[in-house]
């Protein structure tokens, strides 16, 4: 979508990026909870904390809180949740106990087994409306707008 001609110093909301962006972001985050949560009834951050914890053996609050741009207390009630169901554990990692490293547990790690094919899938259906080429130089369109603005995949 282009925007119309307008006078230089006119912003037009609904063609500004910025605001495009976040709203596709938002809309494909609704679109991809119906999964997570109608079927396994979690939260957008909980999913956040369990797929970050998940794709490693191990991390800390404040990686998933970095990496998922979720302020840290949004994380810790989180992170909470996921405990409280026996999803996530936690364990002091530091010798100065201020530091927690999280672990799913089996019961999260089925959960995660369960619900990373269905937001692949999810993922496949979404995209499945560009080609192979518009596919591809969107993703490389998305890596150029994260390096330009200094965000690395892991924070």
């Amino acid at each position: 979508m282009i925007a119309p001609k307008s006078p230089p110093d006119t912003l037009l909301l609904e063609y500004f990026v910025p605001f495009r962006l976040n709203r596709l972001a938002e809309t494909v985050s609704v679109n991809l909870s119906e999964i997570y949560r109608n079927q396994f009834g979690l939260e957008i951050p909980e999913w956040r904390v369990l797929v970050t914890v998940g794709q490693r053996e191990e991390c800390t609050a404040q990686l998933v809180a970095s990496s998922t741009r979720m302020h840290k207390t949004r994380v810790s009630r989180a992170v909470a949740s996921l405990e409280a169901r026996n999803l996530v554990s936690r364990s002091v990692k530091r010798a100065d106990g201020r530091e927690m490293s999280l672990r799913l547990t089996r019961e999260g790690r089925q959960m995660y087994a369960d619900l990373v094919p269905l937001a692949l899938h999810r993922e496949s259906r979404l995209l499945s409306c560009l080609s192979r080429t518009e596919r591809l130089a969107f993703l490389a369109a998305l890596s150029k707008l994260e390096a330009a603005l200094e965000l690395r995949p892991d924070e």
